[in-house]
Parts: C-alpha cells; structure tokens; sequence
C-alpha cells in the first residue's frame, strides 16, 4: 500500500495545503524559515521569548565554537542536555554544520556515557555546566573526545554548510524491535519527512503555538514537536519542569499539545476533579503516539471541543507513519499512511520502505536482523479496513505462545477490554500456578473519574461482572482465567509506556 499526500488534502483549505511542500534538508527548511519569520517569536524558555532571527544569530556562533574545535562534516557530536533553548540551539548548530547530533538523555550517568562515546565514536559531548560533571569519565579515559559548555560564546558567526537530504543529521536511541537500546540514523530528508508529515490532517497547521514537555531526545518531541514547529513558523513553549506543566499552559495557552496517552489521561482526570479545562481554552489539537489511544479519550475531548487524533511511528521512521483523521468514526485506528511510503504485511507484520525511513541502525548486525530486501520489519502486528485505515492487533515480540500452540496477542485482548469505560489501562500476560501450569491473567487499572460516577450499591461486583462479560466473549484461547482490579497504575517507561511483566 503507498501512503498519499492527495488523501490528506481534504481536511484543510486549498491555499493553506499547497504551503505544505517538502524541503529536502534541514538547512534549506531553516534558511527559508529563520529569513521570512524573523521577527516572530519562535521559542520560549524560562521566561525569555527567542525570535527566529534571535535563535539564527546564536546558532551561527555556536557554528563557529564547533568550528574552533576543529569538528568537520561527518563528525559525531553528542548532544549532551536537558530540554531547554540551550538543546535547540546546540542541535540545530551540530546539523547546520554537518554534523552528526547526538541526542542523549540528560539523566544518564557517566558509566553509560563514556561507553557511549567510544561505541558511537563521539568527536565530541556539548553539555550544560551543571551536567558537566558526568563528562569527567570522558575526559579523563577518552580524551579524544572533546567536552564543550553550551554556554560558550565565539562573537562571531559561521555559516551553515551545504548538505545533502541523504546526509545523516542525527544518531537517536531506541529499544527497537528486539527491546535492546540501538542507535538509529536519520538522515536531514528522513527527519524533514517526518516534520512534513505532521503537517497533514489538521485544518490549522502554520502559525500556531506549540507546548512541550516530551523529552527532546525521543523522536516525538524532537520531530513532531520541535522540527514540526519550526517548518510551520509556530511558537515552542518549552517546559522547564513538567511538574509546572499546567501553570505554563495558564499562561502560555498553547492551540497544539503533543503527548503520550498517558498525559491525556491525567490532564483529563483532573479536569474532571478541579472543574475547568486544565489543557486551557484555546487548546485545538492534542496529537498522541508512541502507546495505545483509549476510544474514550477521544470522545472526551471531543466534549471539551478538543480534538484528539491518534497516530503511530517509530524512531526508525522518523516518528511519523500514519495519522487518524476520521478519529471519531474510528476510534481504534491508527490512521492513513502519510506520503511517500510503501507499507506491505507479511504474516501480519508491517513492513515498509519510504523516504522518512532510518539510514539504518549504527550496529550492521542490528541491521541484518531489521531489513529483509530493503524493507524495514517494524515487529508490529496490523491489520487494514477496507478503507486502507490501519488498526495496531500487537507486537510479534509479546506474542504469547500457549502450550497449545495458539498465538495470543496481549495488546488486542487489551483493546477489549479498554472499550469498556471504566478501564483506564489493562495488561494481559502469561501467569503461572503453583504447579507450573501456565495460564492468561488479565490486570485493569479503573477510571477513577468514570468508577465515581457509577450509580450501583457495589462498584467492584460491577465492574468484575463487566469484565467478565467481555473475557466470556472471546474466542477459549484469548480468554484470561483470572482478572485483577488493581488501585495503583502500572510501572512505566520513561516515555509513559506500560512496562510489560516478563514472560514466564
């Protein structure tokens, strides 16, 4: 199946559609953008508004401490901060000189750090002051690698290089589909591809104001939201501290909030119990990824005149391979390819071949495993409607083999039972007796904002009667033998995902 750009035309005017073109590179996109929008803010941090033409200026200087340093096109660089102005000037200084940028996770310590920069072959760590001395390892055993303050400032300005769309901008990590952290390669057009891609499926797209608080080191913060902003001229509001999340939506009043499930929930949660919209009143479009969309979030919404629409990708392609834009009709999908992709199944397992696709993993063992004749083996289950909407059925990774050789796949168990609204969250899983026999168990994390609007003597029995209702519907095989309500949500990753129990 190819993903076409004619499909998505429909949900915005004509003029406004025909502005979304594709830039080869990400200097090109920056030099046209930084030139026309000068004057208009594009990001704000920690009180300070940073016009375009301000963060141009700053990345040209910071182009020539890279220069100073004797880094060359090519050269690995890792990007070593927190979310701040500070990351976004580093990164888009490292890319607009060549360079390869890697974006490392703030919280790691010096150990995975230093083997980091021998594994990924860093020239060079720009960091914050306050993070520098997790660099010690790195200067001390590899003092190859250079080990640079964000803060340092040259007075004078570099210009951006020529690049080539096949030209790799950035390493990011990524568990993969075999769960062990790989470094992925994606090159200037990949990244551009995905930052076009989040263009398509909403009638307000340039111009708008963005609010951040995913991680700038995970795909969906970096190219949905902060590339995504910049090729529409939008405004980021970047969150010091997401712990002061809905103090700077109060005052910034974002219109397009990029996040995973997981936050929706909350800030819906709370919106229920303090009566007011905490997501605030000139929020349009709340776009959410990276886990599975309950069909309840977005009716919810929907109520509050939000629009929530759910989406799927990977890091391997650039964050963005489909959005759903006929979200209210169906819920549970993940969308209509965006374009310039090719997506095929092969035993129920997505593949697929595009322009937003990863240059490849670092590691050419991790890529022999990923690739069969040029197609990238997602490891996600899908299914198509007649309608070419994709539907997730699971992951082949947590595929449950039951000792009579039937597959079970734990996360399109889940989606029935988080039909019901009063499932906030489910996790399925392969248990085992005290005899060792092996069997199905079901746990559910309830709704609290639905639990407390039950009108019946005994919420428990009801919600276990319901349960059961939908468990007794399934085929024998996928049915779970015990189910547990359970008060306290479940361990999670760092980017909001349900961490799964180990098999048994």
């Amino acid at each position: 199946m190819l993903g076409t750009r004619e499909f998505f035309a429909q949900f915005t005017d004509k003029e406004t559609f025909s502005k979304i073109v594709e830039y080869p590179d990400i200097c090109t996109m920056w030099k046209k953008v930084s030139k026309e929008y000068q004057d208009k803010v594009s990001i704000v941090y920690d009180g300070i508004n940073h016009t375009y033409a301000q963060i141009d200026e700053d990345i040209a200087d910071f182009r020539t401490i890279l220069k100073q340093n004797g880094l060359k096109k090519g050269d690995v660089v890792g990007v070593f901060a927190k979310n701040s102005y500070d990351f976004v000037k580093a990164y888009l200084a490292c890319v607009t000189y060549g360079l390869i940028a890697a974006t490392i996770p703030a919280h790691l310590n010096a150990e995975t750090l230093f083997g980091m920069s021998l594994g990924f072959g860093f020239k060079a760590i720009v960091t914050h002051d306050e993070l520098e001395p997790v660099t010690n390892l790195v200067k001390e055993k590899n003092p190859s690698c250079k080990v640079l303050s964000v803060g340092l400032v040259a007075g004078e300005k570099t210009e951006m290089v020529s690049v080539d769309k096949k030209d790799i901008a950035t390493i990011m990590f990524t568990s993969g589909t075999t769960g062990k952290s790989k470094g992925v390669k994606l090159s200037h057009g990949a990244i551009m591809q995905g930052a076009t891609n989040g263009c398509y499926g909403t009638r307000d797209v340039f111009d708008q104001r963005y609010l951040l608080i995913l991680p700038f080191t995970h795909a969906f913060g970096l190219i949905r939201n902060l590339m995504a902003c910049f090729y529409t001229h939008s405004t980021l509001f970047i969150c010091k501290n997401n712990k002061d999340m809905f103090r700077d939506i109060a005052i910034f009043k974002p219109t397009f909030l990029v996040t995973v499930p997981a936050v929706a929930e909350m800030a819906l949660g709370l919106s229920r119990q303090l009566g007011k919209n905490m997501l605030g009143s000139d929020l349009k479009y709340i776009i959410s990824g990276a886990a599975v969309v309950a069909p309840y979030l977005i009716e919810e919404y929907r109520k509050l005149g939000i629009a929530l629409f759910p989406g799927y990708g990977l890091t391997e392609t650039a964050c963005l391979v489909s959005g759903n834009t006929d979200n209210y009709n169906r819920p549970t999908s993940i969308g209509r390819p965006f374009p310039n992709q090719e997506l095929k199944l092969v035993d129920g397992e997505l593949w697929i071949k595009g322009e937003n696709m990863m240059t490849g993993y670092v590691s050419p063992e991790d890529n022999a495993a990923a690739y069969v004749d040029g197609w990238f083996k997602t490891g996600d289950l899908v299914r198509f409607d007649e309608d070419g909407f994709m539907y997730i059925v699971g992951r082949i990774k947590e595929l449950i083999i039951l000792p009579n050789g039937e597959n079970v796949s734990p996360q399109e168990v889940e989606g029935y039972f988080n039909a019901l609204d009063f499932v906030q969250d489910s996790q399925l899983f392969e248990d085992v007796d005290q005899n060792g026999k092996h069997f199905l168990s079901l746990e559910i994390v309830p709704r609290a904002s639905v639990v407390q609007t039950l009108a019946c003597e005994d919420v428990n029995a009801y919600m276990m009667s319901e349960l059961e209702r939908v468990n007794l519907s399934l085929p024998g095989f996928q049915r779970a033998n015990k189910i547990v309500i359970r008060m306290e949500d479940f361990e999670r990753t760092p980017s909001m995902k349900i961490k799964r129990y180990k098999k048994c």
